[in-house]
């Protein structure tokens, strides 16, 4: 069984796209393996939405998102807001489940690392105390080097277990922007942590093919054995 986490440096970063061409690669070439994706925690529809239209997963919608809230804003407020609380302790149990049942468990992360989930705890804090393996996402932008340090830097703080980075064009860019924007060499020598790729913009995010395709020409060996 291989559980792996999605996060990255902010909203919009390119968890989804990332997580759903991991699905779609899993799908495409190791059909036999049972495949799970969760978004332990979301605010507002998207996400769990979306995982299902494109997969036929042998999940509840609980068990892809066992905690929801209706506004799109941070776990805590959004859960007061409904007058609830963030129940970590059901997640925990949720994810347990659905590990026992599946061979490879991708889990997308609400924002990025330093994202509230509780008043006390952000992403980073649950994925060093969980021991989840974590890949985090980079968009290509200006401002990426700072923001890929400052996020390995709380990664390292948290003990988070951080397998490596991943370039993702949220927009269109050229090859000369991704190479001054997110020069790997440089990010991983800031880092120490293994640039793994660069995921192109994408006009149909939805196409599980194009997306299998994409996954295979990253270096993702090392990080699920599928």
């Amino acid at each position: 069984m291989n559980t792996l986490l999605i996060t990255g440096t902010d909203t919009e970063a390119g968890k989804t796209v990332f997580t759903t061409a991991l699905a779609a690669y899993s799908q495409k070439y190791y059909p036999l393996r049972r495949l799970a994706i969760m978004k332990p925690i979301q605010s507002g529809e998207g996400d769990r939405e979306w995982y299902e239209r494109l997969f036929s997963l042998s999940q509840s919608s609980e068990e892809i998102t066992p905690l929801y809230f209706q506004a799109p804003l941070a776990p805590p407020i959004a859960a007061a807001r409904e007058n609830r609380e963030v129940d970590l302790g059901l997640v925990w149990q949720t994810l347990e489940k659905v590990r026992s049942r599946h061979d490879i468990v991708l889990i997308e992360a609400l924002g990025g690392l330093g994202s509230p989930i509780t008043p006390e705890l952000t992403v980073a804090d649950l994925a060093g105390e969980w021991r989840l393996p974590t890949v985090l996402i980079v968009p290509v932008k200006l401002g990426a080097i700072a923001q890929a340090v400052a996020n390995v830097a709380l990664a390292r703080q948290t003990k988070v277990n951080l397998k490596g980075i991943v370039l993702n064009c949220v927009q269109p860019r050229t090859d000369a922007e991704i190479a001054d924007w997110t020069p790997p060499d440089l990010i991983q020598s800031l880092t120490n942590i293994r640039v793994l790729g660069c995921l192109p913009y994408l006009d149909h995010p939805d196409d599980l093919d194009k997306l299998a395709q994409i996954i295979s020409n990253l270096d993702l060996a090392d990080i699920l054995q599928f």
